[in-house]
């Protein structure tokens, strides 16, 4: 029975329309930060030791559990998990894979003419990356799968998998993505293992990347710097944007897969048809009382809201914002819809299209920017992995030695105008 029907409080608060933006998400809060800085130092400057310990405290490892794990212990637990999930693991690695490369193919070398030479850039992939994959309430290849083919489509030469459950689904996910090693542990213990290396049993990466918790994420933006990161992916968020047209109960199921990843996860709806917010209240009742999942998904849609807006022009302005993670479009025309905002990180077009698709491989990334990063970033992808180097080659200099001399006469530069001028034809 609904909430509305017993007078109960809604599962999914209800607000105005004005108040929106202020529901938005905060950075990471200072607590969270300090304590992580804290782990990401102690792995750091403690090495093996450290994390070790860490790891058992934090992830429940146990003494003497093995924390690295190379490509034989990855093979041995592919060759062990039933035939038909490696086969979905290989299915979803190929679209995966066709998806990045198609990316890839829209990305070319440059040659260009510019006065006295040529100019241009090359791509070039990150040599390393550490691929995180959350796990500690259920094991999810599919972070695995999207983050570490990614990397390898890339052409990236070393990938790493890190995640707190190193169940054999996990490393047999890791097996097919075509990972060199996992290890095995989580938070930001394990993102301070990659950046900065275990001596002598794992070599510091490039670049890190992925999705987690406030924990993960306080952590890559402490490692920022020493290493590339990606975005910021933090607990999942889903805005569903429904008109009259929508289907009550697939906004409650789309809402509720997003609520069950995390008690912090956030379910939105924003409905121009007042009535329908009413009938999905119903419709969650309903579907959460069977979940199995039921105490974090319920835990989420408390941090989760309900608006009303009088007009789809009013709440595609809500939702740009917000600049979610997800945005379902279940309105009369996505398309249009879609065309009219600014900011989102990945576009679900149509009941049809569900986000549900998006987090399981049937092409784009499902690593995304939360908290509003949408606004600046998109989500992880080929390009993620993929450096623009630019290069000069000048066979004339003299315009660029004059100019060059010229500007750096003007910002008092004296070195520089005589590094351009030493180039002058004589």
């Amino acid at each position: 029975m609904s909430s509305s029907v017993t007078g109960r409080t809604p599962l999914l608060p209800r607000i105005s329309l004005d108040r929106v933006s202020a529901s938005a998400p905060t950075p990471i809060d200072a607590e969270t930060m300090t304590k992580a800085r804290g782990i990401v130092e102690s792995v750091r400057t403690g090495g093996e030791a450290a994390l070790v310990s860490l790891a058992q405290e934090l992830d429940g490892r146990t003494q003497g559990e093995a924390l690295f794990l190379g490509k034989e212990d990855l093979a041995q637990a592919a060759a062990d998990v039933p035939a038909e999930t490696l086969a979905l693991f290989r299915r979803t690695a190929d679209r995966i894979r066709r998806f990045a490369a198609a990316q890839r193919s829209t990305l070319t070398a440059l040659d260009a003419e510019v006065p006295g030479g040529r100019a241009g850039h090359d791509i070039a992939p990150v040599t390393s990356a550490g691929c995180y994959a959350p796990g500690g309430r259920y094991p999810l290849p599919s972070s695995v799968l999207m983050t570490a083919v990614t990397a390898r489509a890339a052409g990236v030469e070393r990938v790493v998998v890190a995640s707190p459950n190193p169940a054999p689904i996990m490393l047999a996910a890791a097996h097919v993505a075509g990972a060199d090693g996992f290890l095995a542990c989580g938070g930001a213990q394990a993102i301070a293992a990659m950046a900065y290396g275990v001596p002598g049993r794992l070599d510091p990466v490039a670049m890190v990347v992925g999705p987690g918790n406030r924990w993960v994420t306080a952590a890559k933006q402490l490692v920022f710097g020493a290493v590339g990161i990606d975005l910021p992916a933090g607990p999942s968020e889903l805005v569903v944007l429904a008109d009259e047209t929508a289907n009550p109960d697939l906004v409650a199921a789309d809402l509720l897969a997003q609520a069950e990843h995390d008690p912090d996860a956030r379910p939105l709806l924003i409905a121009t048809d007042e009535g329908l917010i009413a009938r999905v209240q119903e419709r969650l009742a309903i579907r959460l009382a069977d979940l199995s999942t039921r105490g974090v998904a319920e835990a989420a849609l408390a941090h989760g809201f309900a608006a009303w807006a009088p007009s789809l022009d009013e709440a595609l302005s809500a939702v740009d914002e917000l600049a979610p993670e997800h945005l379902q479009l279940c309105v009369a025309d996505p398309e249009g819809a879609k065309a009219k905002l600014q900011h989102f990180g990945a576009a679900f077009l149509g009941e049809r299209s569900a986000e549900v698709f998006g987090d399981y491989g049937i092409g784009p990334n499902h690593v995304l920017p939360t908290g509003g990063a949408a606004r600046y970033s998109g989500g992880l992808s080929v390009f993620t992995f993929l450096r623009i180097r630019t290069w000069l080659d000048l066979e004339d200099p003299g315009e660029a030695c004059r100019d060059a001399r010229d500007l750096a006469q003007l910002e008092q530069l004296s070195g520089h105008a005589l590094a351009a001028t030493a180039r002058l034809p004589q």
